[in-house]
């Protein structure tokens, strides 16, 4: 029974099973916006390549800043219920935005509506929390399920089940929209896959997903005792849980050491600002070179269809897994602020390569240089949580990612003016300026590591 309600708790299925969708309906969405620029400009020869590119552009522009910035009026409300009332509560209400406001792409291919139609669906996703809520409701359940020294690798476990996901459904994607249609509608099986992905998610998140220590109030590191039948008991206080690991378990006992240090090295207002400062700059890096990189695909020179469209995004999944391992490892023998450099510096190399990139091979190059580049979101992540009490895990990752997705809006916008300015020059441009800026990103967490470096750790304490 105990072990039942322990794999009720696990977040993993609903992040595959979501990720699942969200690479299909990646593909899908991109693929139908090319198609139906293609169909409205084919009159126009002098649109078909840079006009096209334009058009397409112009048409995430709007629906990146409506799906980033609807979730401010939503997010921080739906953070204070999950933390007030229950936190399934920033998981399930965004889930059931995804499932409503993704049909839309399906009554845009089967009824040939106009494009412009998804700006709605990207309105209605953002204001029930969007990806911005839901991944602050996954993370913070993954942290009230994970103890304070083991938070990094439990963060990263939940990356890697997402990028598995996103890896499986993406090199799926472009064949399934190859090969599987109703009549002329292209699209239509591979966003109906999507829809299916997205209602398992809601049915498992609503009926089956147990929230740990729900309502225990403690760090969120366990949840409550029970016995008698049954019947609830309060959590043993801080003192008597010391007492009794440091009488028991040796190993435990050394854990406790550890994150006691940890707490007493706790760090002052100015790393946390840090910390902040760095995931955002990070972020404009990142999320401006995602942002133009499908456009720069399906143009000249390598102009790929949807079946290498979803080969290129599972290649940037596999990214998922190397970076699982680089945790898994470093994170043996380096501190948080040293994997996070590692991660940074290793982006920074491979968009500077794809900068560059003119020929196929060239492309996977530059994606496998970037192998450590999720490393350090989860990362600072961990870091940020060891510093807050569990009820307050909801609010302090939403903040977060309310800073990156304000970021990411104004990033995209930007990029997308870049792009299309720099089309005919340099079009890979933006990677060279997501280059610059992710070397300045390592900046706020040298800073970091060298202000704890110079801190004294208690007896028995490593800030490794």
């Amino acid at each position: 029974m105990e072990s039942c309600q322990m794999w009720r708790s696990w977040v993993e299925p609903v992040v595959a099973g979501a990720q699942m969708a969200s690479s299909f309906y990646d593909t899908g969405l991109l693929m139908v916006v090319k198609n139906y620029f293609n169909r409205t400009n084919s009159s126009a020869v002098a649109l078909t390549d840079k006009g096209q590119q334009i058009a397409i552009s112009n048409f995430y522009i709007i629906n990146n800043l409506l799906f980033g910035l609807c979730p401010l009026a939503s997010a921080f409300v739906l953070a204070w219920l999950g933390d007030r009332r229950h936190h399934k509560i920033t998981i399930c209400v965004p889930l059931f935005g995804y499932l409503v406001s993704r049909m839309f792409l399906l009554l845009v291919i089967l009824l040939d509506w106009p494009i412009e139609v998804l700006y709605g669906s990207a309105a209605l996703n953002g204001l029930t929390g969007g990806f911005t809520t839901y991944w602050a409701g996954i993370m913070a359940l993954g942290s009230l399920n994970s103890s304070g020294r083991g938070r990094s690798r439990r963060l990263i476990i939940i990356e890697l089940v997402y990028g598995l996901a996103g890896f499986i459904g993406s090199l799926a994607s472009g064949h399934i929209f190859v090969h599987f249609n109703v009549s002329y509608h292209h699209g239509t099986v591979l966003v109906s896959c999507s829809l299916a992905f997205y209602l398992f998610c809601v049915i498992y998140s609503i009926f089956v997903l147990k929230v740990p220590n729900e309502g225990g109030g403690g760090n969120g590191n366990s949840a409550p005792n029970q016995a008698n039948g049954g019947t609830n008991r309060r959590p043993l206080d801080e003192q008597t849980e010391r007492t009794r690991l440091l009488n028991g378990d040796p190993e435990q006992t050394s854990s406790l050491i550890r994150d006691e240090g940890q707490l007493l090295l706790a760090p002052s207002m100015a790393i946390i600002a840090l910390f902040f400062i760095s995931a955002v700059l990070y972020e404009v890096a990142v999320a401006g070179a995602v942002d133009v990189l499908p456009l720069f695909l399906i143009k000249k020179p390598l102009e790929w269809g949807p079946v290498y469209i979803g080969y290129s995004s599972a290649a940037g999944y596999m990214i998922f897994i190397t970076s699982f391992l680089g945790v898994f490892i470093f994170s043996r023998c380096l501190r948080d602020t040293t994997m996070i450099m590692i991660g940074m510096a290793s982006f920074s190399a491979g968009i500077f390569i794809m900068a560059f990139v003119r020929w196929d091979f060239l492309y996977f190059i530059a994606r496998a240089v970037m192998l450590f580049s999720i490393i350090p979101h989860p990362t600072i992540r961990s870091s940020l949580s060891k510093q807050v009490k569990g009820s307050s895990y909801g609010k302090i990752f939403v903040v977060l990612q309310l800073s990156l997705t304000i970021s990411g809006v104004i990033t995209s916008t930007a990029y997308n003016k870049i792009y299309q300015a720099t089309l005919e020059w340099f079009s890979g441009f933006c990677f060279l300026l997501s280059f610059a800026i992710g070397i300045i990103s390592i900046i706020p967490i040298s800073i970091i590591a060298c202000k704890m470096s110079s801190r004294p750790a208690p007896d028995g304490v490593s800030e490794g």
